[in-house]
């Protein structure tokens, strides 16, 4: 009778054990909710890894940021950090990236065309504004005669600096010269002033030998340059630059619909990054919101 009892309080328990856990969960969880707190969340099932070459700043910033709103989606975002604009294209070209994010899509055309390359853009991100910053000297309108001003060497990135240096009245470049002037379009030459070019990671660099740099933007950033407090001159927010030089994802043809580079877009497109841009950069770089 006492063997009977004892087996009848142990089907009983195991019984109750079975349905608190078909109901709660585990006994970790009904204790937890039992104290009022809530069950452990259920972890995200993986979509796998995203690649991404960058810039260091602002790109590589921007990305730490979606790296966690993708962690949450499910997604590994790998970024690796590139001083020049020459490897993110071809780590990309060859497989080994995912995507880029470093440039415009003037620099990807002129970078294809020139390289042999199949790489595609699959969406804009922000625009940096071209700054022209005080070397040795400060004021553009008293500028020494035969002065030297550095700007980028790449194809259009030069052209962008000559515009601007143009806008402002330095030089005056051939009619019809436009994104792709170089040195030798220079027309009118006032001041008989000596263009620099430098490859564009090195333009900060000589910043106190020559009287003014003109730099792209995530290189301002990286000298600790603000374009609305340091420059003396630079492109506006609603110029035809804002729409022609903004940064994009780029990818290689044929990619252009992979999972993880779709969710990067969208990641990088959406309010939170928007909001960081503005918070963050005092108006060096601007999110592209069209």
């Amino acid at each position: 009778m006492k063997a009977k009892k004892i087996l009848s309080l142990v089907l009983t328990t195991a019984l109750l054990g079975g349905i608190l856990t078909g109901c709660g969960g585990s006994a970790a969880d009904s204790a937890a909710e039992a104290q009022g707190g809530e069950a452990p969340a259920e972890n995200t099932a993986s979509k796998g890894t995203i690649t991404v070459a960058a810039s260091p700043t602002p790109h590589a910033e921007i990305l730490a940021q979606a790296k966690t709103i993708l962690a949450e989606q499910g997604w590994d975002l790998e970024v690796t950090e590139f001083e020049d604009y020459v490897q993110p294209n071809l780590v990309v070209e060859s497989g080994e990236f995912d995507a880029n994010y470093m440039e415009h899509l003037p620099y990807l055309e002129s970078f294809n065309e020139e390289q042999g390359t199949h790489l595609v853009s699959v969406g804009g991100i922000h625009y940096e504004p071209f700054g022209i910053y005080p070397g040795t000297e400060s004021d553009l309108s008293a500028i020494t005669d035969g002065a030297t001003i550095a700007v980028p060497n790449d194809t259009t990135n030069e052209a962008r600096a000559l515009l601007l240096l143009q806008d402002n009245g330095l030089i005056k470049l051939a009619e019809g010269a436009g994104l792709t002037a170089t040195v030798n379009d220079i027309a009118e030459n006032p001041h008989n002033l000596n263009i620099q070019e430098l490859e564009a990671a090195q333009v900060s660099r000589v910043k106190d030998e020559v009287a003014f740099v003109v730099l792209n933007g995530n290189y301002a950033l990286e000298a600790g340059l603000s374009v609305a407090k340091d420059s003396v001159a630079y492109e506006k927010s609603d110029s035809e630059a804002a729409k022609t030089y903004v940064n994009i994802i780029v990818t290689k043809e044929g990619n252009e619909e992979n999972e993880g580079v779709k969710a990067l877009v969208d990641v990088l497109k959406s309010e939170e990054i928007v909001n960081y841009i503005n918070d963050t950069y005092d108006g060096a770089v601007i999110p592209f919101t069209e």
